[in-house]
């Protein structure tokens, strides 16, 4: 669910409250054009998860937000054991073909994908043992869950859940935009974003709104121009609504910890570098990792 598109209950979600984002199949189909394949990943992206994995001596990973793929086949090429999951299948499909497609290739051929809801993560995935070495939960994907009881509730449940998927010693490697800025300046900070380049030109617009005078959704209107294979060559427009929850990081941070009941190692980095508040550039993402002690 890499910066997926919004979805409300009427419009395709799951019995428990996770929305398909991509239930039209078109909206899925764009954004893998947008966000394009592995090669679309920066050097540095790949290259930063990657460390951290092997720096905390990861083998076994799962990606409950694996979208159509693109960490987990990038993780898949660098020899990790993968377990990907996520609960649109029109997302889904686009890993499924892929792992179809490169069967011969016996990691691949043992790559399991499932589709799975955050908030029933522990009876829709098979946790091998005390848990996996790592979890990783990517893309702000994370911020594509709603609040919509208003009291975060189903926003701590899934977190529990993600958290207790992590074996003693594992790790948690969950992301979100830099909601902080976004909300101090009315935009996304413009420094250079090294998740992923794509080739799509597009304009984004960004909106909020305030519920009870708290910020409760951030809305980006995007543009895109996706290529057409007609004769004259003209692209084709398509505008779609992304909406998140504007998780502050302070306060994601804190429910982070309390997934993990306390037990637990936190560290953040700002697109992937040590932060220091206060001295460093806005950075684009927060990438929270938090390894279980307990």
């Amino acid at each position: 669910m890499v910066d997926n598109i919004y979805r409300t209950r009427s419009l395709g979600v799951g019995s428990v409250g996770l929305p398909d984002q991509y239930a039209d199949g078109k909206a899925a189909k764009v954004w893998q054009l947008y966000i394009g394949d592995t090669r679309s990943r920066t050097d540095e992206y790949r290259s930063a998860v990657v460390q951290l994995l092997r720096q905390h001596k990861c083998q076994r990973i799962l990606d409950v937000a694996c979208g159509t793929g693109v960490d987990s086949i990038m993780l898949v090429e660098e020899g990790f054991t993968m377990v990907s999951a996520d609960a649109s299948d029109k997302m889904l499909k686009y890993a499924l073909k892929e792992r179809w497609d490169r069967r011969k290739e016996a990691a691949f051929d043992k790559w399991v994908i499932e589709e799975a809801n955050w908030l029933t993560l522990p009876k829709d995935i098979q946790k091998p043992g005390d848990g996996f070495d790592a979890v990783i939960c990517l893309g702000n994907s994370f911020a594509h869950l709603p609040d919509i009881k208003g009291d975060q509730s189903e926003q701590k449940l899934a977190l529990t859940n993600i958290a207790s998927m992590v074996k003693p010693g594992g790790i948690l490697i969950i992301d979100h935009r830099n909601y902080d800025a976004i909300l101090e300046t009315g935009h996304a900070p413009k420094g250079k974003n090294i998740y992923y380049k794509s080739d799509l030109t597009r304009d984004i617009n960004t909106s909020v709104l305030y519920v009870n005078n708290k910020p409760h959704m951030v809305t980006l209107d995007y543009t895109v121009h996706v290529p057409n294979q007609d004769s004259d060559g003209q692209p084709d427009v398509s505008t779609f609504r992304l909406s998140y929850y504007p998780h502050r990081v302070d306060h994601f941070t804190a429910l982070l910890k309390n997934a993990f009941q306390g037990k637990c190692e936190h560290n953040l980095y700002g697109d992937f570098k040590p932060h220091k508040p206060g001295k460093d550039h806005a950075p684009c993402y927060f990438i929270h990792v938090v390894k279980r002690t307990g």
